[in-house]
């Protein structure tokens, strides 16, 4: 018995294998060039179990993996997904700037845990992510 049908799905998976895993990578980049740039500590501060921080760095975290799953699922290579999960990354470090002209206390504020100024970071995190993969596309209308 042939079983001419298992190539195709074997190739499949191992493609889908390679994009999460290099998908998982970007996301612990992001996380090491995001924390990094912040002033604040937001894994040691969420391990102390400040709730800002963390629902500052989860809003970051989403509204990056947004345009990330976008690039995944439209990348026509390994080469286009990586170009467009960058341009994700510049787009959650300009909006987290963004938010620190708007919020100049940011930082401080998350350390203190107040709550809202991380809900606004988050949600604006999440609008900017969600902008973002809308506005991915594979080429012009025809």
């Amino acid at each position: 018995m042939q079983t001419t049908w298992l190539n195709p799905a074997l190739t499949g998976v191992s493609a889908h294998l390679i994009y999460f895993a290099i998908a998982l990578v970007a996301i612990a980049l992001f996380v090491a060039i995001y924390t990094a740039i912040t002033p604040h500590w937001e894994i040691r501060l969420i391990r102390q179990g400040n709730t800002a921080a963390a629902i500052s760095l989860g809003g970051a975290i989403l509204g990056y993996t947004f345009p990330l799953a976008q690039s995944v699922a439209q990348a026509g290579s390994i080469g286009d997904m990586l170009l467009w999960s960058g341009v994700a990354l510049i787009a959650q470090l300009i909006a987290y700037g963004i938010t620190r002209l708007i919020l100049p206390q940011l930082s401080a504020d998350v350390n203190a845990g107040k709550i809202a100024p991380a809900i606004f970071l988050a949600a604006l995190s999440i609008a900017i992510g969600i902008l973002n993969a809308a506005a991915m596309s594979d080429g012009l209308p025809d």
